[in-house]
Order: C-alpha cells, then sequence, then structure tokens
C-alpha cells in the first residue's frame, strides 16, 4: 500500500509559475512508478507528465516546454514545476503511483490560473 500526499496549488495569474509537490509511504521503492495527471471538471483524469520504469520523463503535449516534473528517490518526492500557466491549465491536479489502472493517488490539488 502506497500512500500519497499531493500539495501546492492555488491561484496564479497567466504565465506566472507554480510548483506542486507529492510525497509517497509505505511500500514505495522508487519514483520511477511516480507520476502526475489534472482532472478538468466533467472529464477523465489525464497525463500531464511521468516518470517511466527506465527513469525517462514523458510528458502531454499541451505542456512540453511548460512543465517540467522532477523528484528525489531518497525521500520519495515528486515535483511539477509549472511556467508560463494559462487558463486551460486550470484543474485538479492529482499525484500518482504505479499507474492509473491500479495504482495509488493523491487527494488532490486545486490550481486555478486566473487574472
Amino acid at each position: 500500500q502506497v500512500q500519497l500526499m499531493d500539495s501546492g496549488g492555488g491561484l496564479v495569474q497567466p504565465g506566472g509559475s507554480l510548483r506542486l509537490s507529492c510525497t509517497a509511504s509505505g511500500r514505495i521503492f522508487t519514483i520511477y512508478s511516480m507520476g502526475w495527471y489534472r482532472q478538468f471538471p466533467g472529464k477523465e483524469r489525464e497525463l500531464v507528465a511521468r516518470y517511466t520504469n527506465e527513469g525517462r520523463q514523458r510528458y502531454a503535449e499541451a505542456v512540453k516546454g511548460r512543465f517540467t516534473i522532477s523528484g528525489n528517490n531518497a525521500n520519495y518526492t515528486i515535483w511539477l514545476q509549472m511556467n508560463d500557466v494559462k487558463s486551460e491549465d486550470t484543474a485538479v491536479y492529482y499525484c500518482n503511483y504505479g499507474g492509473t489502472a491500479f495504482g495509488s493517488w493523491g487527494p488532490g490539488t486545486q490550481v486555478i490560473v486566473a487574472s
């Protein structure tokens, strides 16, 4: 069982920056099973950025060049640096461990991009 705690959301102006954090605890062995997803009202969760099993980074097309995933295997924490945010980035962001089918999820953190 893996527990996730994601945080760092809030209100940010278009073009601004925000940094989300997620710390995992429990039966976790590597951050290379972790990633970020987001959910718009009435929609299913979609990938934002995640690590592959080989430790590479995978991004949704909509955030490439603006968002960066990073992490620390020493304390099982990952971050999502969000730069040049747009109104269409407004969503609830969720940390994930182990994939979408059978993985664990954080409680979510709301990001609102508005002037």
